[in-house]
């Protein structure tokens, strides 16, 4: 039973990867092979601000989703510019330079040796520490990451980036903002990633860089198609 209960936390927690970049890839048509970093950003500021703040849960969580959504402000200005392969290759470049860093700042991140000892999470109170416990909890998680995603592709700024999906051109004769929309869609993607990224920090309790790669952004890539 704990075999299974660990398989379907594990499904849940990409279940969140791959909504997030279904948003950006699969509504949007940007398809983007950096998104492990914003799994890892997130899973890397739970973890520092648990180990060396002892913060508690909710704001960690709310800290990841925010630093992640900066970062994907930042990867998603080259896609007013490029398209297409050339945005690919963009994302390419930034899942690499997170890698990097994750791997090469010893003093901050660990490095290869990672960060261990991550706590369990304490939310008013309550202590997860059972393998159901946590289930409910990346359940949790999931189903407020769904609401948020349904309600956006069934709203007007969900009609839009579909518009750009299809023909951008026609999205931007058609008076629509393609360039904040744009931006906006990779700053929801990535805060909801970081989601995933807390989730898997806590549940298993050690990180490193190895969990964070270009092979994970594809892994996802994979999940969606």
């Amino acid at each position: 039973m704990e075999y299974l209960l660990h398989i379907l936390i594990l499904v849940v927690i990409y279940a969140v990867l791959a909504v997030s970049l279904n948003l950006i890839a699969g509504y949007t048509g940007l398809l983007s092979i950096g998104h492990a970093a914003f799994y890892g950003v997130g899973a890397y500021t739970v973890a520092l601000m648990a180990l060396k703040l002892h913060s508690p849960f909710l704001v960690n969580l709310l800290s990841a989703m925010i630093l992640s959504g900066l970062l994907g402000a930042i990867v998603a200005i080259p896609s007013l510019r490029i398209r297409d392969d050339y945005f690919v290759i963009a994302t390419f470049a930034f899942q690499v330079i997170a890698f990097s860093i994750l791997n090469n700042w010893v003093s901050f991140t660990g490095g290869p040796m990672g960060l261990p000892g991550i706590p369990q999470p304490n939310i008013f109170s309550w202590v997860v520490d059972s393998n159901w416990e946590y289930l409910l909890l990346v359940a949790g998680l999931a189903a407020g990451v769904l609401l948020v995603c349904y309600r956006i592709v069934h709203s007007p700024f969900g009609r839009v980036l579909k518009s750009i999906r299809e023909d951008e051109v026609f999205a931007l004769a058609a008076g629509k903002n393609v360039a904040a929309h744009k931006v906006l869609v990779f700053v929801i993607g990535a805060a909801m990633a970081s989601v995933a990224g807390v989730a898997y920090a806590h549940y298993i309790s050690f990180i490193d860089p190895t969990s964070f790669t270009v092979v994970e952004s594809i892994f996802i890539i994979s999940i969606i198609i």
